[in-house]
This record gives structure tokens, C-alpha cells and sequence, in this order.
């Protein structure tokens, strides 16, 4: 039998390294991302592994996700959206857990007839439970050009961010009874698909197969966070910036600018859709 032999430092060293390099991931999509609906006719990395489109016809939709499971991290992609007359079709870019009682955070991008702007819709589900939807116009065009969108998830926050910007923030007010999602591990999804039932106009306007394919791109994935692998999660150097994340004075103004001209709806004013009361976060969410 031969005898046992403990490995190396170099070997050790190695092991840190690559773990460092997981929960830090940047950048090229063949390295962290997986295309696992309508692979090579739909779903396709290109140019190096620098870019990864998404594109939908009626035989098809499309979807990514990440090789790494995350519990925290700040997340964030460049996205371009589908040009044109995109209603029907939704864009998903969401961080989710598995299970009957999942833990989910959504971006979904809604679309539109040409002319009209796209809605974002955003939401949290923890438990399973969701119906905490905030929705927004875009004060650019999300079609012309990349522009970033990220998800910080912290044990106190999420917050979501539009090119730096954010336009909504999720407390942590478990103490008040409210789930709060912190321990389930998440992986990172994107789809391109037909929802034309609901998506554009409550489901008025149908998806004009036409205008097919349609595309969407990706660029510039960048995931600091802690990646869970083998039983525990191994965090990125940064980990002490994005942990302890909370919006600043400047932040919570730029939010307030958003909400004010941009905002569509919020699920903690619809008092008709709660009519035994609105959730107990719409109450004290702003006051901590």
C-alpha cells in the first residue's frame, strides 16, 4: 500500500487560489456561466467568451446560468435588450434558489410595442412567498446600448442598481416578522422568453412573430461575492466592502429621484390587492 502523502504547499496554495478565483468571478462566460435552454441555435457565447446572446422565435426561448451558487454577494451583467417591437417577450436576470419554499431576486424586463418604453419589474420572493412587485420606466433607452444592472444581497439589504443607481432597496426587518432571504444559496439565471399572456399591456399585446428572432445580449458578468462549494462558501477579498453596503446620503437621494419620476408601481400602495392591509415592511421599511 503506499503511504499517504499530505499535499504540498504550492498544492494548498493552489486550492486557495482557485476558491479566490471562484468567488471573485469577471468577465468571460465560458468560465462562469452555462447556456442551458436552446444551446448554439438560441443561446450562444461568442467572441472569445466576452459575449453571450439570448434569442427568442417560436420554436424557442433561451436561458444562462451561473457554474456558482452565491449566499451574498453583489452581482452585477451589462444588458441590451430587445430593439423594436418587443411585446410579449420578458427578459429575466434573477439570482434563485431550488425548492418548494425558494428564495428568488428579479430583474424582468418587460416588453414593448415600438415607441414605448420598457417597464422593469423587480421583486422578492423568500420562503416561496413573493407579490413584493415595484415596477419602473427607464430613463434611457435600454435597447441602444449595454448599460449595467446588479443586485447587492447582504445579511441587512438587497438593493438594486441600474448603471450605479438605485432604484429600489429590500431591508432585512425580520425582527418585525418579515422573511428575509439569508440562507439559501442562489445561483444567477437569465431567460429570453414568450409570456405574452400577461407581459405587454396585461397580456392586450401578443407577441408579433415577425419581428422574430429576438435578441438579447450580455456582457461584462461580474460576480464579488462568496460562492458556495463543497459544504461552506469561500468569499471574495472585497467581501468587507459589499457585506457591510448600505446606501449613503448621495444613494438615497439618487433612489428618491428614480421613485419620483420613474416608478410605476409599488405593491405597498395597492391597497385594493391587500385589502386586509399592505405588508408589514411597507410600514417601517424606510424607518431603519
Amino acid at each position: 500500500m503506499a503511504a499517504f502523502r499530505s499535499p504540498s504547499t504550492g498544492m494548498v496554495l493552489l486550492l486557495l487560489m482557485s476558491l479566490l478565483v471562484a468567488a471573485f468571478a469577471d468577465g468571460n462566460f465560458y468560465q462562469s456561466c452555462d447556456v442551458v435552454w436552446g444551446h448554439g441555435s438560441h443561446g450562444m457565447i461568442q467572441e472569445g467568451g466576452e459575449l453571450l446572446s439570448l434569442s427568442l422565435d417560436k420554436t424557442s426561448g433561451s436561458g444562462f446560468q451561473s457554474k456558482d451558487e452565491y449566499l451574498f454577494g453583489k452581482i452585477e451583467m451589462q444588458l441590451k435588450l430587445v430593439p423594436g417591437n418587443s411585446a410579449g417577450t420578458v427578459t429575466a436576470y434573477y439570482l434563485s434558489s431550488k425548492g418548494e419554499t425558494w428564495d428568488e431576486i428579479d430583474f424582468e424586463f418587460l416588453g414593448n410595442l415600438s415607441g414605448h418604453p420598457y417597464i422593469l419589474h423587480t421583486n422578492v420572493f423568500s420562503q416561496g412567498k413573493g407579490k413584493r412587485e415595484q415596477q419602473f420606466y427607464l430613463w434611457f433607452d435600454p435597447t441602444a446600448d449595454f448599460h449595467t444592472y446588479s443586485i447587492l444581497w447582504n445579511p441587512q439589504r438587497i438593493v438594486f442598481y441600474v448603471d450605479n443607481i438605485p432604484i429600489r432597496e429590500f431591508k432585512n426587518l425580520e425582527f418585525l416578522g418579515v422573511p428575509f432571504p439569508k440562507n439559501k444559496k442562489m445561483r444567477l439565471y437569465s431567460t429570453l422568453w414568450n409570456a405574452d399572456d400577461w407581459a405587454t399591456r396585461g397580456g392586450l399585446e401578443k407577441t408579433d412573430w415577425s419581428q422574430a428572432p429576438f435578441k438579447a445580449s450580455y456582457k461584462k458578468f461580474k460576480a464579488d461575492a462568496c460562492v458556495w462549494s463543497y459544504g461552506s462558501s469561500h468569499c471574495s477579498p472585497n467581501k468587507n466592502v459589499w457585506f457591510w453596503e448600505e446606501l449613503n446620503f448621495a444613494k438615497k437621494g439618487q433612489m428618491r429621484w428614480v421613485r419620483d419620476n420613474y416608478m410605476i408601481y409599488d405593491y405597498c400602495t395597492d391597497t385594493k390587492r391587500f385589502p386586509q392591509g399592505l405588508p408589514t415592511e411597507c410600514a417601517f421599511s424606510n424607518l431603519f
